[in-house]
Order: C-alpha cells, then structure tokens, then sequence
C-alpha cells in the first residue's frame, strides 16, 4: 500500500480500476463465480481463456434488488470513468480530469505504457465488461513494451501495478500473451537486483539497465519496496518454470530475516545491508511488507511456513508497543523510533491493517487469533471514524489523537484525500468474514464509489485468493485451479 501518493488520476478510475479487481470491486459485484471464474476446462500447454459472460446480471443470484441496483450504479461509474480515460488519453499512463489531458509526469512519466489499461484490465473482466476488455487487451498485446523505455521507472510500482495487473488477467483468462507480458516486465527490472547484498534499488531505466537507489531515500532501500514483491515474482516463476524471479524475492527475505529484534526498521542500505534510522511503521514505508508476508503464506497454500512465523512474531511487537487506545476508547497505531512512540497519529496508510489481522485470525488458530480479531474489529471502527468526522466524510491523509481531538487531521498536509483503498479494503475483509451488515453500510457511505463489497462470497472467495498490495487477484496454490503452475 506503500506510495500510493503517486495516485494522481481521476477519482472515479483510480478507485475502480488503479485499485483493480479487488476490494474495490468486490464491493458490490454479486456476479455468480462458477459461471465466471470456475469454468473447468483440460490443461493445455496453452490454456484458451476461459469463456466470457457477457449479460452479468443474471449472476445475481441472491441479492436483494438494492443491491443490484448499487453494483449497477458501480458499473456505470466505471463505464463512465473507462470511457472517459480512453477518450483523453488513450494509450497514456493517467487521465487529468480537470484539463481532460494525460498526466505525462506521474511515476510512470511520459511513455505510452498504458498504466491505466493494465492496471484495469481485471476489473474489466469481473465486471464483465468484455467488450472493453478485449479492446484493452489488444491494446496490451500490440503495444506494451518496456525494453524501449529510456526514463526511470519504481520497481515497486511497476511489480504491483504492471507484473500484477498482467499476472491476475493470466490467472483469470489462462491468456498467455498476459504471462508473457508479465515476464517481460520483469526481466526489465532484474537489472536492480544486481547489488552487493541483492536487495533492488528503487529505480531503473530499462533501456540502459541502470539502476540506483530512489532519490528522495538514498542510499538506503524502503522496507515496504523491496518487501512488497513477493507475490509477484514468487508466482511468476511457479507459471513460467524460469526460478530466478523466484530466488531475487528469496535472497530479499533472507537478508531482510536478519533483524535487529522482531519488527523491521522502514528504511535499508542495499549495498552492505546495513538497516538505517530505527523506524518502525506500519504505515509508509513500512505497511505493505508485513502485509505480504501474511499472504505469501497464504499464496502458497499455506507452505511457505517461514513468512507466517515472521509475520506473527512482527505483529506481538506490533500490538505490544505500537497499538495505542485513545480517551473514548479508539484504537489505533503509531510509528516508532528508537523504540519510543514519534507522535499519536495513525497513517491512513494503516488502515488495510483491519483487513490483514482478521486473514491472520481466521487463517491459523495460534496463540494470537483471538486478539488478531478484535484488533482487526477496533482498527476497522477507528478508521470508518476518521471519514465520519471529516467535513467531507473522506478519510485523511493521516489522523490524530491528542486530548480531545480523536481520529481527525490537525495539519494541512494531513487534510487531503489520495484516493487510498486501505479502509475499504479492510470493510471487504472484515465483511466476508464476520457478515457483520455495517461493513457493507460503511462501504455504500464511500461509493457514493466503490464496487465490491456486496458480492457473494463465491466470487474470487478469500479461500482461493490474495490480492496483491494494488488490489489484483492472485490464486492460491493448491486451492484454485486457475493457478495454472507451469508443468
């Protein structure tokens, strides 16, 4: 979730398509997930894509009339949003509402690299939108080249947008041309790997294969970077057979294990490995790190045994010293340094750690899962708080709590909205677990935006699913069979 500041296009398509297939979508999709997703077909060395559905509404199997009329709503937002994107700046990475024109300096700067199309595609696809989807998926296969690409790029935001957006069409549709796409961004990156201790830099220029650390933090890497590729790279060796996607995530989680105590300092030096200032946060810089942790686990099929023990033994520091309980009775999490509390204010950024507690709760009975679910329950609370008390009833960048004031933003820097997913990230979550009705009241309070809520549990059902930090579906081995491991 990390660096989502570099948000910067039109409300409407980042909330539905920059946030993808996700959260975002599952909020009020009700589409039925054996006629969309679980189409058995024969293996083949070239899976055909599995077959599209085009009238969606007759998916709508058990909800109630409002419902439907709320998803539709949704997909009109989005039909008008995609629209409006492929007038203006068609081919271009983001759409400045404002000025109807393409935004040529957001992270992913001038070349036409089609962010937007990707990072849509898959939301495209479970809103059955295919008409639209095809169109961007030639797009993708006509068009989509980093090779030639002579500006610097993140490697965080490329993996979680490009190599994720690509990776959850291939798991959906069995499509190749998503695999290959997806392989070619990556060996675009791998050139930042090549460091003394093999933790990336931040940035490369594919065309000449430089690569160096991100200005704004040299010389050290981010935690919530370089441990936010996991997924990603994990998953696209298991569908090409090629390992060295796989060993680059590998050799970070090993030099990255080696600690100074349980918890993870938010800033590292790639080329002696040395950790820097002693931050800690699950917010910037921090958040997204602890959050793959949980679902490499789970990703795996539950066999990757030494990310979940990482992630339980961070979270005990983590409700130990950094969860805090305000006057009336909120809960929330503050940063660290030194060991010693920096300020008592949450990051808006924190606030997909709702969602994430409850996965762990409810994905392994240990020692810490019943006190996993009522963190997540109090978290969740807190942040539906911080959009109520608002003026505009949108969350703030970040919230404080200092004496009479609770879940509110005191500084102008903090009273702004960068289009974040992470609260409504944890209603999803929190609603297909407990079936607790305000979670989905509280997500129609934000739509009046969002998608994906309201949908049957069958439709990418969390048992068969993770979602990458950019809000795309990735199966789960072992449980999905749209896997499709490479044999």
């Amino acid at each position: 979730m990390c660096n989502k500041m570099y948000a910067t296009i039109h409300f409407a398509i980042t909330a539905l398509m920059l946030f993808g297939a996700t959260f975002l979508i599952m909020y009020i999709m009700n589409l039925n997930y054996e006629t969309v997703l679980h189409r058995r077909r024969p293996r083949a060395a070239d899976p055909a894509p599995v077959e599209f559905m085009e009238d969606n509404t007759r998916g709508y199997v058990t909800s109630s009339n409002d419902t439907i009329q709320k998803a539709l709503t949704v997909k009109q937002m989005m039909t008008h949003a995609w629209n409006s994107y492929k007038v203006y700046a068609w081919g271009k990475n983001e759409l400045k509402p404002m000025s109807k024109r393409a935004h040529l300096s957001s992270v992913f700067g001038p070349h036409d690299l089609g962010a937007t199309i990707v990072d849509g595609l898959d939301t495209l696809y479970l809103m059955g939108m295919m008409d639209e989807f095809r169109e961007g998926r030639d797009w993708v296969a006509e068009h989509l080249n980093f090779k030639e690409v002579d500006y610097e790029l993140s490697v965080f935001e490329t993996t979680i947008r490009f190599m994720g957006g690509l990776l959850a069409c291939y798991s959906l549709t069995g499509d190749s041309m998503f695999k290959d796409k997806a392989a070619e961004v990556a060996d675009a990156l791998l050139p930042a790997f090549e460091t003394p201790t093999g933790l990336p830099y931040g940035h490369i220029q594919p065309y000449t294969k430089a690569s160096y650390p991100s200005g704004w933090a040299a010389p050290n890497s981010i935690l919530s970077e370089i441990g936010t590729l996991h997924l990603e790279f994990s998953y696209l060796s298991d569908v090409t057979g090629i390992e060295v996607y796989k060993d680059k995530v590998d050799r970070i989680r090993q030099v990255l294990n080696d600690k100074p105590g349980n918890l993870y300092y938010t800033s590292i030096n790639s080329h002696n490995g040395q950790w820097a200032l002693p931050h800690m946060s699950l917010g910037a810089f921090g958040d997204s790190f602890y959050e793959y942790l949980l679902k490499a686990w789970l990703m795996s099929g539950r066999t990757d045994k030494q990310a979940r023990i990482m992630f339980d033994n961070a979270m005990e520091v983590v409700l130990n010293k950094m969860l805090r309980v305000s006057n009336s009775g909120l809960s929330y999490l503050v940063d660290l340094q030194f060991g010693i509390v920096v300020e008592e204010k949450m990051d808006h950024l924190s606030c997909f750690a709702g969602g994430m507690f409850a996965l762990a709760s409810t994905t392994l009975n240990n020692s810490l899962s019943e006190r996993y679910m009522d963190v997540a329950s109090k978290l969740t609370h807190t942040c539906h708080e911080a959009y109520s008390r608002s003026v505009t009833k949108l969350g703030p960048e970040a919230f404080r709590f200092n004496g009479a004031v609770e879940a509110r933003a005191l500084r102008k820097k903090e009273k702004k909205y960068l289009l974040r997913p992470e609260t409504f990230e944890s209603y999803f979550i929190m609603w297909r677990l407990t079936k607790d009705q305000k979670y989905r009241d509280w997500g129609w309070e934000g739509v009046q935006y969002l998608y994906l809520l309201f949908s049957d549990d069958s439709l990418v059902p969390l048992d068969e699913w993770v979602f990458n930090t950019e809000a795309h579906p990735l199966p789960i081995k072992g449980k999905n069979q749209l896997y499709h491991q490479d044999n």
